[in-house]
């Protein structure tokens, strides 16, 4: 298959899943549901929309027309995916494939049912994909690797993976950062870059860094829109989970009925928690972002006007250049000899 064949494929892709009927949509998202609590219809419908907007023909052209794919030798790519979050291994999946490599994957037992049904209909679309794609429950015999995991499972990734090309994914991080005259529609974003996934992506904001004058209670109440998160009983348990280990541990939180907000030096929160940090001016804020950008996925401020942030209510939008961890997997995947 030719570069051009395989950008076609996936254009394609793009446009069968857009044209998903009503029925085929519920059908999906009920299994996936049955498979996974957390993936509901609303996260599962985003996850679909997401992909036919990194499928975009023009987008799709324009973003490997600065590689040297058609000069790249096919080889054996493992890739170990991720189901923290609906369909979040797509991007490796399109990556590999776009390259010419033959994909070795081995999906999450959290999320096998919506990648299988994404590679069913590529393989529908263009037939010449499948002596390309193979699952496998252990990665070997590999020319390169890319896996994704905890911080402590990316250890045994480095080890295990050590003498073929890599990339080792680790935990990573967003936070938000808060001037505190934002009007409620841009609060509205931020919500949206909070709960997205319920949390549940290293993309959702887990940390807010605040000017000391502001209202943390006004702040929860401005969210209030979120609410029907707690109609998922698995976030609706971690919020009375978490609820009371703060109140016995005698700690300061504040509390909307949903969301608990607590101050800590941590970017890491819990399900249903949102971590918050006091900044003292644009200089203090500017250096706890640098010290912290290592971990940092994204981060989002009203109309990005923090530099080298995200607009409030892109977090979950990726573009299809927006490399995971900064890493240019495209790059990766052509050096690979």
């Amino acid at each position: 298959m030719k570069l051009s064949e395989r950008i076609d494929a996936f254009a394609s892709l793009g446009t069968v899943l857009r044209a998903l009927t009503d029925a085929e949509r519920s059908a999906l998202e009920t299994k996936a549901n049955q498979e996974n609590g957390w993936f509901t219809p609303t996260s599962v419908r985003q996850a679909i929309h997401g992909i036919t907007v990194l499928l975009e023909p023009g987008k799709l052209k324009s973003w490997v027309a600065t590689y040297p794919i058609e000069k790249t030798s096919p080889r054996t790519i493992g890739v170990a995916m991720a189901g923290n979050i609906p369909l979040v291994g797509f991007h490796d999946f399109l990556c590999v494939l776009l390259c010419g490599h033959r994909l070795v994957y081995k999906p999450s037992s959290k999320d096998t049912v919506l990648l299988k049904f994404i590679q069913d209909k590529l393989l529908e679309i263009e037939p010449r994909f499948a002596d390309r794609i193979q699952t496998q429950e252990r990665l070997n015999g590999l020319d390169g690797i890319i896996a994704t995991g905890s911080d402590n499972t990316s250890r045994y990734f480095e080890y295990y993976f050590r003498n073929i090309p890599h990339i080792i994914r680790k935990n990573r991080v967003s936070c938000a950062i808060l001037q505190g005259d934002e009007p409620e529609s841009e609060i509205h974003r931020l919500g949206e870059d909070i709960f997205t996934y319920y949390g549940l992506g290293c993309r959702n904001v887990s940390c807010v860094f605040i000017p000391h004058e502001l209202d943390k209670q006004f702040l929860l109440e401005r969210l209030a829109g979120f609410s029907a998160v707690m109609d998922n009983h698995k976030y609706e348990n971690n919020y009375t989970y978490q609820k009371s280990i703060l109140m016995l541990n005698q700690e300061k939180f504040f509390d909307n009925g949903f969301l608990l907000m607590r101050e800590s030096d941590s970017l890491v929160s819990p399900i249903a928690v949102l971590h918050y940090q006091v900044y003292r001016d644009l200089d203090d804020l500017r250096q706890r972002i640098r010290a912290s950008r290592q971990n940092l996925q994204v981060v989002v401020s009203a109309q990005g006007w923090f530099e080298g942030s995200l607009p409030f209510g892109t977090a979950q939008y990726p573009l299809v250049d927006d490399y995971a961890d900064g890493v240019d997997t495209l790059k990766f995947l052509c050096s690979i000899k």
